[in-house]
């Protein structure tokens, strides 16, 4: 790869040359337009244009994955066409952008996703130059940062997430994440939807929360970890932030597709704390195979950004991904973003999960640098919270072990109760 060029890979489907298309889409993103132009000199379009470095075929359609009216108009829906699938690898000027987060992410995707000439384009993955990334945000905290905060070493962090949902009065948060705390917990996030409600403005449930963490380090050493849901207007989100550190917190949580790139860079440079990435919205950006981005190039713009964890979802979960994907995204989030860049980010699988999923969690990725979060399979063990984390503590042990649930099970009740409760209904 050119150290002065980032590329992009796209899946597209199109019932024209795909060699054409791909020099539309590489003209519609740099220097061009649907003609040439005064000014469009041949010197201009070498220095400025981006370029297509290959055209892999694939397979074809008997029908359009998505309606085009620029098509419809032309005719190309009224007689039987060849639905033609392609993956095109794009290369651009990083001087075309600069350290300009919003608008690389315009350049790589933007208009593209309504193309007249294709009825499918989706954003694969990206790949930067070291230098071009290391002028964007690094994790400031990233997977060493957060096992120094919580003291976790060798093992994953074992999460939660406060339920009910919303609902809780301050102070009622504020016992829950004590007798948490007092479980032996890792980590505890707010979940996406409360953030700030009137029944529990933020500012009163930080500093509820903070005295029972900071109770928790005084009689035992250990600082429990907890994202506090910051997401807001960008000045209200440094406030929020600037509070949780006076409280001596370390983590604030953002709804990244709601907030935008130019707020989280802001916060990422106001704050040091961990900033934990929330994916909430994705869905509606990847859930068609051919529309929107895969979580490889999703994952590459918010790291841009500086987060420090990042939703992956969880395995055999409640939502709509495959495991296959889920594994795939942890691997993403666990690589360098350039060889020889240490910038990986703390993957965070959540949903679904209980002691019963750590096996498959543990075969998949093979590394103890994630975060495993556990809502109702730590706070609806029939034995209490503090039984719910015991039993993913001895989960994870056990399998590191080498050992099965069921032998671990015979020997640790808290995890046997939780295989009889939730395995039944599973």
């Amino acid at each position: 790869m050119s150290p002065d060029r980032f590329e992009a890979t796209y899946l597209i489907e199109t019932p024209l040359d795909p060699a054409h298309v791909a020099e539309v889409l590489a003209g519609e993103q740099s220097c061009g337009t649907f003609t040439r132009v005064e000014g469009e000199t041949d010197a201009l379009r070498e220095r400025a244009r981006a370029t297509v470095e290959s055209i892999e075929l694939l397979d074809a359609a008997p029908a359009p994955a998505l309606s085009n009216g620029w098509m419809q108009r032309r005719g190309l829906f009224d007689t039987p066409q060849t639905w033609q699938r392609a993956r095109l690898r794009v290369s651009f000027p990083c001087d075309n952008i600069g350290p300009n987060l919003p608008t690389l992410a315009a350049t790589a995707s933007g208009n593209l996703f309504d193309l007249g000439e294709v009825t499918g384009l989706r954003l694969e993955s990206m790949r930067l130059p070291r230098a071009y990334r290391q002028q964007f945000d690094l994790p400031r905290q990233g997977i060493t940062g957060t096992r120094a905060l919580t003291g976790v070493q060798g093992r994953p962090l074992i999460g939660t997430i406060i339920k009910p949902n919303v609902g809780l009065s301050a102070e009622e948060t504020g016992e829950l994440a004590g007798r948490l705390c007092a479980a032996g917990i890792d980590f505890i996030k707010d979940d996406e939807v409360c953030a700030n409600p009137v029944h529990a403005p933020l500012a009163d449930r930080v500093r509820s929360v903070m005295r029972r963490v900071r109770a928790h380090q005084d009689k035992t050493g250990k600082q429990v970890m907890v994202a506090f849901n910051i997401t807001d207007e960008t000045d209200a989100m440094r406030r929020h932030a600037d509070l949780i550190a006076a409280e001596g917190g370390s983590c604030v949580m953002v709804s990244l597709n709601w907030c935008g790139y130019s707020a989280v860079q802001t916060l990422r440079r106001h704050t040091p704390l961990a900033l934990h990435g929330h994916r909430n919205g994705y869905g509606a950006l990847s859930r068609h195979p051919l529309l929107g981005f895969s979580f490889n190039a999703w994952q590459t713009l918010w790291r841009l950004a500086g987060v420090d964890h990042m939703h992956v979802h969880g395995l055999q979960g409640k939502f709509s991904q495959t495991d296959e994907e889920v594994i795939e995204s942890a691997h993403d989030t666990l690589a360098p973003l350039c060889e020889g860049l240490d910038d990986r980010v703390l993957p965070a699988f959540s949903n679904g999960q209980w002691a019963g999923t750590v096996p498959i969690t543990w075969d998949s990725v093979r590394s103890n640098d994630l975060l495993f979060m556990s809502g109702g399979g730590i706070l609806a063990h029939p034995d209490g919270p503090a039984a719910g984390v015991a039993s993913i503590q001895q989960a994870w042990d056990a399998v590191q072990r080498g050992e099965t649930l069921a032998e671990r099970a015979a020997r640790a009740p808290e995890l046997r109760r939780a295989v009889d409760f939730f395995g039944k209904k599973k």
